[in-house]
This record gives C-alpha cells, structure tokens and sequence, in this order.
C-alpha cells in the first residue's frame, strides 16, 4: 500500500471566500471535504468537484481543487463524463436535495446501478434555499413552505433506502453539526472504490425553521455507537426507514462489488487520457483542419 502524505486543509482553500448565509450547514461540509481531501494527501489537481445548480452547487468555487459548476439537476452524468475520461482523479459530486433528488434523481439512480467509482455528497436541508423556500423532494408530509402554505402533501423521498436498492455501494448520512463524523464519512467515501452516496442534513437557517440545528440534535445519533454491521443489505434497507424521535448517522450500508471501471474493457489500459490514440501526427493535422 502506499505511504499517504497528509496535505493541510490550506492546501485547498479556494481563492473566493464562501457567500452562504451565516450558520448556513454548507461551511460545515466544505471544511469536512477540505479535511478529508488532506487526509486522503490528493492533490488539487488530482481533486474534481462537480456541482448542479442550488446554494449549495456554488461549493466548487470555494475549493482549490479542479471544479464545474454545471447545469441544474445535470451534475451526475457531468462528472461520469470527466470520471470516465480521467478515472486518475478523485471525482466528487456535491449539491443539494432539489438538485440531486428532484430534477437530476434519474441520472443518479443510473450512476448508482453502474457503481461508477465517484462520491456524491448531496446537502440536504428539505427545502430549495437558492429560489428562497419552496418545497423540495425532501420536505416533511404537512410542512408548510412559501409553496405549500397550506402544508405539503407529497411523500418525501427517501434517499438512503433508494441508494441502497439502486446498486450504490457506500451509503452514509451525516450532519454537518457533528463535524468529526462527517469528515471521516467524506473520507471513507472517497477512498470507497464505487460509487458513494452521502446524504448531509445541512441546516437552511434562512428559509427552514423546522429543521433546525436542535431540532437534528434532539433526534440523531450515531451508528457506531452501536456497533452497526454495514454489510447486511436487508439490515440496512430497514435502518434507512428510521425517522422521527430517532434518527441514525453514519455508514448505513457498504460493500465491495466489481465498479463498472472494472468491467468496462476500454480502461484496462489506464486513464483514457493518457492512452495513445493510435493515430499518425499527420492524420491528426489532417483530422483538426477537417472540423475546424
């Protein structure tokens, strides 16, 4: 194995200071990638960060590291696409709950089922924050939202459980308030080879007054504490269901199975970018003066 060389959290201090609003979770989670990038001693430039659209998706900005800032709801097959192309590098999608599992949630379950070796930390704070307070796919059953005044009445999603049954093969939920936890989850999912969900309640202090800071703190706990197996999958499924006075952080679920980079012949060669294309200096003038 070789000697990892832990790099300071400076080392990825982005160049623009963060605009969230104060208490927002999302600094809390940007330390923690920050922290678990330095850790794992990955270069900026072996680091892509991929967003969507949302307050959130405005985390690539913050990090030193290679970022996208791509379309809403778009931000997984993005990243699949610069994953494939320099499977090298650590890629590291990042966005919220409206972004991830609203109008993007086909991309990810597709990303899930091929176990695509790339972490997804989706913040998730049960509201759109970015479009000031409407309801997301996360929202509680009756919480009422500048577009539900009378109380939503949709079903939330429920991300864990659908990780899980979609194929991912690491699935965690976090708290951006219990920072250590969340560091080390981030860390674990990186260096997880598949593909890794990590569903982060990251408290919206503006536009969310349910799901506050004490409100999470009244209610979750953590998995290690009680010595969970993450490796029993029917287990694992149930624990995703637990909500209410009680609900669980850490590693719900984890497994090693074949990555679809395993099974896919073309990468046996190494990153596609650094394999030859096979074509003469000659052909490839010729080739560039066709298209230009």
């Amino acid at each position: 194995m070789a000697t990892v060389i832990e790099l300071p959290i400076e080392t990825y201090k982005g160049p623009v200071e963060p605009d969230w609003c104060p208490g927002c979770g999302d600094f809390g989670v940007l330390k923690s990638i920050q922290t678990a990038a330095g850790r794992l001693g990955i270069e900026p430039h072996n680091l892509m960060i991929v967003s969507g659209i949302g307050c959130s998706s405005n985390l690539p900005g913050f990090i030193h590291a290679y970022g996208t800032h791509s379309l809403h709801g778009r931000a997984v097959p993005v990243a699949t696409g610069i994953h494939l192309a320099n499977t090298d590098m650590k890629t590291v999608i990042t966005g919220g709950d409206g972004d991830g599992y609203g109008i993007g949630v086909g991309h990810l379950i597709h990303a899930m089922r091929r176990n695509l070796d790339m972490t997804y930390i989706v913040m998730d704070n049960q509201i759109y924050g970015l479009t000031t307070g409407q309801t997301s796919p996360t929202t509680s059953i009756g919480q009422k939202t500048k577009s539900t005044p009378q109380g939503n009445v949709e079903t939330p999603l429920n991300p864990l459980a659908l990780a899980i049954t979609s194929g991912a093969t690491f699935v965690a939920r976090a708290f951006s308030g219990e920072a250590k936890q969340l560091s080390q989850i981030i860390q674990d999912a990186i260096a997880h080879k598949g593909f890794s969900l990590i569903d982060v309640f990251s408290p919206c202090v503006t536009f969310n007054k349910v799901n506050t800071y004490p409100w999470f703190k009244e209610r979750v706990y953590k998995l290690e504490d009680q010595n969970w197996d993450p490796s029993n999958f029917d287990a694992s499924v149930a624990k995703s269901f637990e909500w209410g006075d009680k609900i669980p952080l850490g590693v719900l679920y984890k497994t090693d199975l074949p990555t679809y980079e395993d099974s896919e012949p073309a990468f046996k060669a190494g990153a596609l970018v650094k394999q030859k294309l096979g074509f003469s200096s000659d052909l490839t003038k010729k080739l560039i003066q066709e298209l230009i």
